[in-house]
């Protein structure tokens, strides 16, 4: 394809952003900035849509590579590329922002323009984050991420949206700037080698970093990683984001923020530093594990529907990095997966919390009960949700996990054995909310007259259904062009650490 589509996908919504500058921001123009921002983030769907069409699955690197100078003095390269890793990812993504857009039609009014142009920059910076293959490239997007995401939490969230927002920001900067470090490291030491700077990913996947600097810049890669995951114990900024966030950026922050975390650990931290990598698995496997019982025991004990569903991301992704630290082909292809499968289901919890909250103005279980006799519609949908987020066979979260625990199996039985207690806890915490919200009768007053699903909520929640349900029947549509990929990234590691191997 001649037509830079990649560089497409990040300039895009920029200009989105750029033309609502132009449009008023009161009453009168709401209905143009709320359909122009839609617009724009539906053609950026269209085109991630297309891009996959026109992916070969059966080739392992990287396609639509785009090239261009920037820094050349200090070897920094406008360098973009798509794999099967990252491919739907980038789908993903495009998928979320229309439905979160959407999703706040009737609950932001306040600096609506505003609210507006942060979203669509914020799916620029995320797209960057996924096809940048120039590491410096990936910072500058890395970082530039955490600005829209601060002021969608800090001016459109809850009462205590500003502690939550500082504390996200500060949290993330901090194993950034390790991050940074490490990466000038690297370029420094390919320029010692070679004499030339450099931060191209595939150059550095072929440079021998030191088994000393390879300890130290894991490390820092790592850290920067498990921040954003959120890894336990680095896990204490979501529930506040989550919590205090807008619905729309909750849908983000889950379904694809924190996959950020995930996926650097895939494209830069194990297969830059395999040595190091191949000795810090375990670790990184057993803190998985701990966050994976850890978060389904806290969500257990949770009032708040959204710090319950905030606290079965930690446990969610605890099984991510889990399959990525077994580093084989079950384990990563059901990782890559279930980093899909949760940007779905657990972005359609936090759009259903968002619908019940609009209604009620509250979260708090205990103010629910019986609904399943007032909004029928709304609560079959939330059962389907709630089934895919628990991992029902014939649903979508069912074969990331199975894939996951096979790959760990292989690699580590007793790692695997605990986490599977996770995937019960997973079921108490959430049928049980479930029933408490749903079932029985209705003892609040307030409950007995609240509108089921309208139209507009049709719209935003039916593609999460047929997403969680397709995903479920024919995952070979989408493992097709992960396991490529996958399998190359194995081969990488495994030549650097032989013994893995084996």
């Amino acid at each position: 394809m001649s037509f830079p589509i990649l560089t497409s996908l990040i300039v895009l919504p920029v200009a989105g952003a750029l033309l609502l500058l132009f449009v008023r921001d009161d009453e009168q123009h709401a209905a143009v900035i709320r359909n122009v921002a839609f617009a724009v983030s539906v053609l950026v769907f269209g085109e991630t849509l297309l891009l996959w069409t026109r992916f070969s699955p059966t080739v392992a690197g990287f396609q639509f590579v785009e090239r261009h100078a920037w820094i050349p003095a200090f070897g920094i390269t406008y360098l973009v590329g798509v794999d099967g890793i990252s491919l739907l990812l980038l789908v993903l993504t495009a998928f979320l922002t229309p439905i979160a857009l959407l999703a706040s039609w009737d609950s932001i009014h306040r600096r609506l323009k505003g609210f507006c142009v942060f979203i669509l920059l914020l799916e620029s910076a995320m797209m960057g984050v996924f096809v940048a293959l120039d590491l410096f490239l990936f910072y500058v997007f890395w970082d530039a991420m955490l600005v829209p995401m601060y002021f969608l939490i800090g001016i459109w969230g809850y009462e205590r949206r500003i502690y939550a927002a500082v504390k996200f920001i500060l949290y993330t900067l901090a194993g950034s700037v390790l991050m940074l470090l490490a990466i000038l490291g690297l370029a420094y030491l390919h320029s010692t080698v070679t004499g030339s700077y450099s931060f191209e990913l595939t150059r550095l996947y072929s440079l021998d970093v030191p088994p000393h600097l390879q300890f130290w810049f894991f490390l820092a890669f790592a850290l920067a990683f498990a921040i954003k995951v959120p890894l336990f114990p680095f896990h204490t900024w979501l529930p506040d984001a989550h919590v205090e966030a807008p619905t729309a950026g909750s849908v983000i922050l889950a379904g694809v923020l924190l996959k950020m975390g995930t996926y650097g650990l895939v494209r830069f931290a194990f297969p830059l530093f395999p040595d190091a990598a191949d000795f810090f698995a375990p670790y990184l496997a057993g803190l998985a594990v701990v966050g994976i019982v850890y978060g389904a025991l806290v969500a257990m004990v949770q009032p708040d529907m959204k710090k319950l569903v905030a606290y079965s991301s930690v446990s969610h992704l605890g099984f991510v990095v889990l399959g990525i630290a077994a580093m084989n082909t079950q384990g990563v292809t059901g990782a890559v997966y279930q980093m899909l499968n949760h940007g779905v289901s657990t972005g359609g919890l936090f759009l259903i919390v968002g619908m019940l909250s609009d209604r009620r103005h509250t979260r708090l279980i205990a103010e629910y009960g019986g609904l399943k006799r007032v909004t029928p519609r709304l609560v079959a949908v939330f059962l389907i949700v709630t089934l895919s987020s628990i991992g029902l066979p014939g649903l979508n979260g069912f074969v990331g996990e199975f894939l996951i625990l096979l790959g760990a199996f292989r690699w580590d039985p007793r790692m695997a054995a605990l986490a599977a207690t996770g995937v019960v806890l997973s079921a108490t915490y959430m049928l049980w909310m479930f029933q408490r919200v749903n079932y029985g009768s209705v003892t609040n007053e307030k409950n007995a007259s609240l509108p089921d699903l309208q139209p507009r909520e049709w719209l935003v929640i039916a593609p999460i259904v047929v997403a969680t349900v397709i995903m479920g029947v024919v995952p070979n549509l989408f493992l097709r062009s992960i396991e490529p990929s996958v399998e190359r990234l194995i081969n990488q590691v495994h030549q650097s650490a032989p013994a893995r191997a084996n």
